[in-house]
């Protein structure tokens, strides 16, 4: 639990004075699951907790069930969540058999404020010119294999992709090594957290938090004042040290990939 407090504390305590973070508060905010659900504890589909009634009623009655001496994930929960422990199976299954690929070096974040009509960050400047967001996309190429990404490219960066990507083709796009279908992953462990259980959706929050970290060192703004320090993909050295974070990222999340559809696989 401590580890947990140590994540949501600051989130917590940056609310009640209206504040925000671009880094540590996008993890709670683009994915909608509140500080409170990410403390909430799940054992994981086939446990059986020794309890007392009093034990049960901390946990949440459509959940899980209670018979006397033991509390159980309930067996209505799987399948009411049948359709997204499928189509969590289905995505999870054809990501992790692909070949990673690590030629994108973050430049999905400089696609989404290529010439805008207003940036996304408003608060933060931006540390590059217009002209040098453009020479460096230009000159590296977008490679973008994620549609939750994509749908955020300006409408002048969406046609240098060379796939146009849509919601209806995810499945045939993602691949592991891509930095928000990794942080994805997080998703999919809240969304079946009673299932999957709370290491592995802890383990898939630290991973997603760690890339956010990346994401925002490789955009274009200039968030030093956070403590961001940039990594310069618009030059080799720094393409060439944004690779090496990009695989490791996918080592890590092929591992969890693997548990996530482990535990689906194991309802279905």
């Amino acid at each position: 639990m401590l580890h947990v407090d140590a994540w949501v504390q600051p989130r917590l305590a940056r609310r009640a004075q209206h504040l925000k973070h671009p880094v540590d508060d996008f993890l709670f905010e683009y994915y909608s699951f509140s500080a409170a659900k990410l403390k909430t504890w799940h054992p994981g589909f086939g446990y059986r907790l020794v309890a007392l009634q009093s034990d049960y009623e901390t946990f949440d009655a459509q959940t899980y069930q209670f018979d006397g001496s033991h509390i159980t994930l309930h067996v209505d929960w799987i399948s009411d969540h049948s359709r997204i422990i499928r189509d969590a199976t289905n995505l999870l299954a054809a990501t992790l058999n692909r070949m990673p690929k690590t030629g994108c070096f973050g430049l999905h974040e400089w696609a989404m404020v290529l010439n805008p009509d207003s940036v996304r960050h408003n608060d933060y400047s931006l540390r590059l010119s217009q002209n040098e967001i453009s020479q460096t996309i230009t000159e590296v190429g977008l490679r973008c294999t994620h549609f939750d990404a994509f749908r955020f490219f300006t409408e002048s960066a969406k046609p240098l992709n060379p796939t146009q990507l849509t919601r209806s083709d995810q499945q045939t796009f993602e691949q592991p090594g891509c930095l928000h279908a990794n942080m994805d992953l997080y998703k999919y462990a809240m969304l079946l957290a009673p299932l999957v259980g709370s290491t592995v959706v802890r383990n898939c929050f630290q991973l997603a938090r760690d890339i956010r970290q990346v994401d925002m060192q490789v955009a274009p703004y200039d968030l030093r004042e956070l403590g961001v320090n940039p990594i310069k993909v618009e030059t080799s050295e720094g393409r060439a040290q944004f690779s090496e974070l990009q695989r490791g990222f996918a080592d890590r999340a092929q591992i969890l990939r693997e548990a996530l559809l482990h535990h689906c696989v194991s309802a279905i």
